[in-house]
């Protein structure tokens, strides 16, 4: 009975594949380098691999895929001794493929350690999973991630394994990779900080409306004039130390996992710290408060840096070194923006024309963090956002216009009461 169900299940299979009139795509292998092992990600289409597995795959399979994976794929090193397999998990998720559209895949997630003396950067990979049944299908092998050549948001094909049709034979994959070194690795985390700040619209625009009343003095419930250089010089050292302090708490804690939360409610929140600070810059809620209130935001800031860090898959000595980069990056960055800017603020700072340059930048702030918080909550972009995302690239025009617009008041300009 149980043979005659497991043939029927098959032949159901069968006939449903002939159904697309397109096959599945093939299998995508990606390799996580690490210092001292392989991590191995393989998307398969659902239906091509409960062909092979000759079972319906649910969610508590664990030994059985684990034996179906033994016995199917195979690292070697350069000594012809095979390395170590630890099974870790695997999930059901969907994808799109063009002439297919959307169809179901499963995503394995597998562990190499290699021997001793073995070579992680050299080896060679015995693989036959669902080709061994299907053998027109074939594994399109990719590098995800080598820190050590600091790669890590740009894949690279090396390879394909599949059936070679006048011997029938499916030949391994021998993989050599170039050596790197940890200064190599480093030096991309610092770029991906740098890349992530100026890319990130929403962190750099916080700061920056955070900063808008940083030369302002206030009487608790109004901005009543600007301090001298000294004081705004002094605040705004600390408001950017606070926020600093503040991401870098939670960027160490969720990049090494002792807290992953959802990362929706984190971006809406982060919107919505926009929304308050811009709301402070045109009447102050929180005088006084600005650096308890940079550090207390930076907590949430620090959540989505980390999402960052935690999907590179970095083994623990690579992730030490990759929080100090990508956090000098980040400051990098951040201290690049301020000296762009803060010039011009302070310049404009003792004129009346900084209150309306103040009230407007805070008022489209405001707008651009409520655009952004819908977007984030009904994960659907709208107008407002699109035309943010659209015209970020014009950051260096509002750094000019402020700049002109900074000299031209301080030249022909006589000093006004705030």
């Amino acid at each position: 009975m149980i043979h005659l169900k497991k043939v029927t299940y098959l032949l159901c299979l069968l006939f449903s594949s002939l159904l697309f009139s397109h096959p599945l795509p093939n299998t995508m292998v990606n390799l996580s380098v690490q210092s001292k092992s392989i991590l191995m990600k393989i998307q398969v289409p659902r239906q091509n691999f409960e062909i092979a597995f000759k079972s319906k795959v649910t969610g508590n399979q664990t030994t059985e895929i684990t034996k179906y994976f033994s016995d199917h794929i195979q690292i070697e090193d350069e000594n012809h001794q095979f390395w170590k397999m630890v099974f870790l998990d695997y999930r059901i998720q969907s994808n799109t493929a063009e002439f297919v559209g959307k169809y179901d895949e499963i995503l394995f997630r597998v562990k190499f350690l290699p021997n001793k003396n073995s070579n992680v950067r050299d080896f060679t990979i015995h693989y036959d999973a669902v080709m061994h049944e299907i053998t027109n299908h074939q594994a399109l092998v990719y590098v995800a991630s080598d820190w050590e050549n600091g790669l890590h948001d740009d894949s690279q094909q090396i390879g394909i394994i599949g059936i070679d049709v006048p011997t029938n034979t499916i030949y391994p994959l021998h993989i050599s990779l170039a050596n790197g070194s940890q200064w190599k690795g480093f030096k991309s985390m610092v770029a991906l900080g740098m890349q992530h700040i100026s890319e990130g619209t929403d962190h750099l625009l916080f700061l920056l409306v955070l900063l808008l009343s940083a030369p302002l003095i206030s009487n608790e419930k109004k901005w009543i004039g600007s301090g001298r250089t000294k004081y705004s010089l002094i605040r705004i050292l600390k408001i950017a130390t606070a926020f600093t302090i503040g991401h870098s708490i939670t960027l160490i804690i969720g990049a090494f996992g002792i807290l992953n939360p959802n990362t929706k409610p984190v971006e809406i929140l982060i919107a919505l710290s926009i929304l308050i600070t811009a709301i402070h810059a045109i009447k102050p809620i929180f005088p006084h408060k600005e650096i308890y209130v940079a550090s207390g935001f930076g907590l949430i800031h620090g959540l989505a840096f980390a999402t960052i860090l935690s999907n590179l898959d970095l083994d623990s000595s690579q992730l030490t070194l990759s929080l100090l980069g990508f956090n000098i990056g980040i400051e990098l960055m951040q201290l690049l923006v301020i000296v762009l800017v803060m010039p011009w603020f302070l310049l404009l700072s003792p004129f009346k024309i900084y209150k309306w340059v103040r009230i407007i930048g805070a008022f489209l702030a405001g707008i651009a963090s409520i655009a952004w918080a819908s977007e984030r909550y009904f994960e659907k972009a709208n107008g407002i956002s699109i035309l943010i995302q659209n015209s970020s690239h014009q950051a260096i025009g509002f750094v000019l216009g402020l700049a002109c617009l900074a000299i031209f008041f301080r030249i022909i300009t006589p000093k006004s009461g705030y």
